[in-house]
């Protein structure tokens, strides 16, 4: 996968490579030959369509599922083939789509419970200081049960305590689901922040236009492959991309540098499906969540 860049992108190196990736459930492959990169440093926002195979991809980065074919690593470890639980010790913690802080617990707990692997001694006391000098509005709920809180405020509590691990990368399945206009710009309030706290973040996104807007580089799955690939600026103003899932080509604001449709611009993979091409095929996930 290639990408000829408009403008500049200051991330460094890929943290995450999949290369190659087929992978999928018993009824067959969802994945077909995925390859792209998760950078370091940066934001990297995938989106498309249900049953592109999003849930699928992050499944296999996080080890729910391994892949048929292919290789997922990070930094140059091989990911794929490991444990959940192997690839959390090596620094990639996952926000599930689904709200999934335990509600009869009170949100300290919850916090806590973040870190449960840590096995020093007073690091989880130290790790939970620091969190909620990044999160302070998240103190004042502390003794609340996790059940009262809104959606967003629940969002925000398990951003907290997905940062009880001091993960390297962060992924983000769909976080702005179900949240308001308002609220949805308080939790990506809070992914720039982790950003910029120095968490490369690898965010699946329905919203396209906030989570492209949001990122330093996009990607567009269609059908289990990787349509298109490049800065995330260029992703949002390609016209065949606004066309087809943005309810129309983004313009850009004056002056923002973006560039024009005749401009050099993210270049569609090899093999992709041409632009008027149906988004066919679904795809099944294992715990039995909505095809994504």
């Amino acid at each position: 996968m290639t990408s000829r860049s408009a403008e500049p992108v200051t991330t460094g190196a890929p943290a995450l490579e999949i290369q190659d990736v087929v992978a999928g459930y018993g009824g067959g492959d969802v994945l077909h030959g995925v390859t792209m990169q998760v950078y370091e440093g940066g934001i990297t926002c995938v989106v498309g369509p249900n049953g592109a195979g999003k849930s699928t991809l992050l499944g296999t980065i996080s080890g729910l599922l391994n892949p048929r074919l292919g290789r997922v690593s990070l930094r140059g470890e091989r990911l794929s083939g490991k444990s959940p639980r192997q690839v959390l010790d090596m620094g990639v913690v996952l926000v599930p789509q689904n709200h999934s802080l335990f509600r009869e617990m009170t949100v300290r707990e919850n916090i806590v419970l973040g870190g449960y692997i840590l096995r020093q001694r007073g690091l989880a006391d130290r790790r939970l200081d620091s969190v909620l000098e990044m999160f302070p509005q998240v103190t004042e709920w502390l003794g609340k049960k996790a059940g009262s809180l809104s959606g967003g405020q629940q969002r925000l509590v398990e951003f907290a305590r997905c940062l009880m691990l001091d993960p390297s990368l962060v992924i983000l399945d769909e976080p702005s689901m179900g949240l308001s206009p308002k609220v949805l710009k308080s939790v990506f309030d809070a992914v720039r922040m982790m950003n910029k706290q120095g968490k490369t973040i690898l965010l699946v996104e329905q919203n396209a236009r906030a989570g492209l807007r949001l990122s330093t580089h996009g990607v567009v799955l269609e059908n289990g492959r990787v349509r298109l690939a490049g800065s995330g600026s260029e992703v949002l103003h390609h016209p065949e991309i606004g066309a087809l899932y943005l309810g129309g080509a983004v313009t850009a604001p004056p002056g923002s540098g973006t560039p024009g449709p005749d401009a050099p611009a993210a270049v569609p993979a090899a093999g992709a499906a041409a632009p008027d091409a149906g988004v066919a095929g679904s795809e099944s996930a294992a715990n039995g969540t909505a095809p994504r």
